[in-house]
Order: structure tokens, then C-alpha cells, then sequence
């Protein structure tokens, strides 16, 4: 008898919480939304929401030719001012050639004046872009502003009493909450989604400068890009921005820029047009703050950021920062590693104070700090001999040395014409290392290397997002040897 209780008992224990499962969080109403009903699953969220998520066409022109191509001369022996008489000694392209390009992607409306949040590599270059809506009414968009290093663009439409998606708050979230991805993959218009937040705060993956990507599992593909991630409120809460993928499609692992980070980013584009970050002055630490580097430092626990260098005459100089501290906390937040504090540092207006709590010789010390303005340090930097970008170059090249045996540098205007090329891109061969797999496979000092994994490099910083992490064992080249002649070549990394 006390077993057939304990069942009963646990029957209806089991039928409350199926109830409570089916009726979810049906006590709330917030911003009149529909609550959430297992048994209609996202069907009622999808009828909000999709009217506002708009599909963008874009067209740009690229132009091509108009360069000059010399003719080598392959043949060993042979007198080379016969051959530029034979085939003329340089072929000229007699005039550029245009060819329209187009794209798409996904947005969503912020405002019933015809404001849309989207990605900046959805919009950025475009010469024209077309914004549709769910009822099929189109309109010629115009670019209030983007901002690279955070992928967030702010387009406008001109219309009234347009739909709108309201905005949630991402700090909020919690690793396993669900959410929704709408937007128009691969042409597909109103394509809905489903998964949860597979992590958050992820950084590190050299996808935009300032990182703090909602990681999901919800199906995000090429053309969701800019298409809002929504909550079960049916707020949006990131916009859909990244795939990790190694087929093109969507292999579970997306990323959205946290719609917090976007309205600050789109509060200024909209103000200014431009975005004004602010700064410390200080070069942090590449390893993050363990519990070994937290007990060499005197720290309670791991967390933090540490302090590397102070630029002189910045603002962390004259707020008495060091070498040494470690930054815990900006205006009571908590930071728990180098992204945090340069993402939280970014979005603070440049001259504003904050207080910072940090650890120096073992004790806790408050500082306040008038934040400067990004744009402002560009010049100290240079004056300083831009002492972080020599070490991150630096830190690269050690990497390459290692690894496959050569190192790089930015091919400067003089150093292009000397080597015969006409367009200054790509990177210059400064070092190869004997028994290298570079030296094997026959690279030579001077060669420019033009692309590395089919991605064009004319950059130190750009070669360091294609590379990503440290992880990464064979590298396809695309270059251009000192003789004059392109090829491609695998390298395998030797360590």
C-alpha cells in the first residue's frame, strides 16, 4: 500500500510539473507578449516578431584590370631584351573593367521611423541597398553608419508606424536558455530557428576586434547574418553574426554580438555617425590571470586583468596605474579576464571617470580614471613606437618562425616598386629559416606572400585572424617568388 502512495504521489508531482511546463511562465505579460506555451511551441513568437526582421539586397561595384603584367622570362640563357622584343615586354590592360555585385542578409526595425540594426559586412561598400519587408513592401535604404570592429550597422528606411522588435537585455541570458534565430539564410525568407545559449562571453575568435559573442546552437547559416537572436519574450537579445563552420553551413556554433554592446555602438552611429571608444593607455598581459599567476600576485583568486606596461602620458599614467596591478573591477563590475576590460573600457564615453579596483603588492588598491578617447592615442601610440602593435607583430613572427620556418612584414610603397609589383599588397618575406618547411618548399626571402588559406593577407593584423588560435598545423600560400612567377604551396608545421 505505502508503494501504490509513493507512486500516486509521484504521478501527480509529475502531472504539476508537466502543467507548470504547459502553462510556462504564464503569470507574465511583459510588453503585452504573448506568454510562452509549450503547447504552441515559438508559433505565437514567430507571428510578433517576423513582420519587423527585414530581408537587405545589396549591389557595389568592383573594379578590375588596369594594372600592368611584365613577362618573365623563363627560359635560362636566353638574352631577355630578345624576348621583350619578341613579346612587347609588357602587356598593358587598357582600361578598368566594372562589374556589379551583389549580396544579402538579414535585419530587424528598432524604431517606427524606419531605424534597422544589422551586420557591418551585410552593408558596408554598398552602392545601393534594398530593404524588404514580410508584406513584400520594398524600400531604398540609406547607411547611417557602421562599425567594423564590433560588426554592428545602423540602416534607415523611410516610412511610419513601421513594425517593431523590442529590445531585451543579454546580461540577463543564462548558458541553456532558448532562443530564436530568424532571418533569411541562403535567400530564404522568414526561416525561424530554434536552440539555447551555449555559452556566453566568448572571445578570442578574431572575428571582430571587440568580442563578447552569445554562442548558440540555433541553426544559423549564410544570410541569417543581422537577423535579430531573440529570447522567449520575444526581445532580441544579439544579432546573429558568425558561423563556425567547415562546410559552410551551420555545424551547431553560431555567434551574436550581444544587443547590449549594439545599442551603445548604435546610440553613436546614429549621434555622430562615428564611433568613440575610450582608453586606458595600458598593454595587458597575454596570459590571462590563472590561480598560479594569481598567487604570485597576492590575489584572493584567479580573474582580473594584469598590467603589462603603462603608455606615458596616458590616462592610466596620470591616474598612477603600474606595471604589475591588477585590474578586478571597473565601477564595482566584476572582470574576469583581458577581453572584459577592454570591451567595458571601450564603451565608456571617452572622458568619463571610473573607478577601478586593482591588487598591487598583494593589497587592494581604488584608482579613479578619466577615460580617454581611442582616436586621441593613435598618435601617442606612434610617438611611443606603438609598442603593442611591435609586440603583437612580434609575438605573430615567433609563431611563423616556429612553426613553419619564415617570418613577415608589411610590404611598404619603395619596397613594392623595387621588387617589380605594381599594387602595394601582401606581406614580405623578411626570414627563413634553414630546414625550414618553408625553406624545403623553396620560399626565399623578398617573395611577398599575397594570401594564406585563400584569404588575402595585406596585413600583420589580418594574418593573424586568419591564422586564429595557436592550434593550427598546415597553412596554404599564394606567392610571388622574387623571379617574378606566382605559385601556391602547403606548409606543414614542424615543432
Amino acid at each position: 500500500m505505502n508503494r501504490q502512495n509513493k507512486l500516486r504521489s509521484r504521478l501527480v508531482v509529475g502531472i504539476c510539473l508537466l502543467s507548470t511546463l504547459i502553462a510556462g511562465p504564464a503569470l507574465a505579460d511583459k510588453n503585452d507578449a504573448k506568454p510562452f506555451d509549450l503547447r504552441r511551441g515559438f508559433a505565437d513568437i514567430a507571428e510578433q516578431v517576423t513582420p519587423a526582421v527585414v530581408f537587405i539586397e545589396v549591389e557595389s561595384t568592383v573594379k578590375l584590370g588596369g594594372t600592368e603584367l611584365r613577362f618573365n622570362n623563363p627560359f635560362e640563357g636566353l638574352d631577355s631584351d630578345l624576348l621583350d622584343r619578341l613579346f612587347g615586354g609588357r602587356l598593358r590592360v587598357p582600361q578598368q573593367r566594372e562589374f556589379r555585385r551583389s549580396g544579402a542578409g538579414s535585419g530587424f526595425i528598432i524604431s517606427e521611423d524606419g531605424y534597422i540594426l544589422t551586420n557591418n559586412h551585410v552593408v558596408n561598400g554598398a552602392d545601393k541597398i534594398r530593404v524588404k519587408l514580410r508584406d513584400g513592401t520594398s524600400y531604398d535604404a540609406e547607411l547611417i553608419g557602421t562599425d567594423e570592429q564590433t560588426e554592428v550597422a545602423v540602416i534607415r528606411i523611410q516610412g511610419k508606424g513601421l513594425p517593431v522588435l523590442p529590445l531585451g537585455d543579454a546580461e540577463k541570458l543564462r548558458v541553456g536558455d532558448w532562443v530564436i534565430a530568424i532571418g533569411n539564410p541562403y535567400g530564404l525568407s522568414e526561416t525561424l530557428t530554434v536552440g539555447v545559449v551555449s555559452a556566453k562571453g566568448r572571445s578570442g575568435m578574431r572575428i571582430t576586434d571587440y568580442e563578447d559573442f552569445i554562442q548558440t546552437d540555433a541553426a544559423i547559416n549564410p544570410g541569417n547574418s543581422g537577423g535579430p537572436l531573440l529570447n522567449v519574450d520575444g526581445e532580441v537579445v544579439g544579432i546573429n553574426t558568425a558561423i563556425f563552420s567547415r562546410s559552410g553551413g551551420s555545424m551547431g556554433i553560431g555567434f551574436a554580438v550581444p544587443i547590449n554592446m549594439a545599442v551603445a555602438i548604435k546610440d553613436q552611429l546614429i549621434a555622430e555617425g562615428r564611433v568613440d571608444r575610450g582608453y586606458l593607455g595600458v598593454m595587458l598581459n597575454p596570459q590571462e590571470v590563472d590561480d598560479d599567476m594569481a598567487q604570485s600576485f597576492g590575489l584572493p583568486k584567479r580573474g582580473g586583468a594584469l598590467i603589462a606596461e603603462v603608455q606615458p602620458e596616458s590616462p592610466a599614467a596620470r591616474a598612477g596605474l603600474k606595471d604589475g596591478d591588477v585590474i578586478t573591477t571597473v565601477d564595482g563590475k566584476p572582470v574576469n579576464g583581458n577581453a572584459m576590460l577592454r570591451n567595458t573600457i571601450a564603451m565608456v564615453k571617452p572622458g568619463t571617470k571610473v573607478n577601478l579596483q586593482l591588487y598591487r603588492d598583494g593589497k587592494a588598491v581604488n584608482k579613479t580614471v578619466e577615460v580617454g578617447r581611442l582616436a586621441d592615442a593613435a598618435g601617442l601610440a606612434a610617438a611611443a613606437g606603438s609598442s603593442v602593435k611591435k609586440a603583437a607583430d612580434l609575438s605573430l613572427n615567433e609563431t611563423l618562425l616556429r612553426k613553419w620556418g619564415f617570418a613577415l612584414a608589411p610590404l611598404s610603397r619603395d619596397e613594392a616598386q623595387a621588387l617589380g609589383l605594381n599594387e602595394q599588397t601582401g606581406l614580405r618575406v623578411t626570414q627563413i629559416r634553414e630546414n625550414s618547411p618553408a625553406a624545403r618548399r623553396g620560399l626565399e626571402v623578398d617573395s611577398v606572400v599575397l594570401s594564406v588559406n585563400r584569404r588575402e593577407v595585406e596585413s600583420l593584423t589580418a594574418l593573424g585572424k586568419v591564422l586564429g588560435g595557436d592550434d593550427i598545423d598546415g597553412i596554404l600560400l599564394r606567392v610571388r617568388l622574387p623571379a617574378g612567377h606566382v605559385v601556391y604551396m602547403v606548409l606543414r608545421a614542424e615543432e
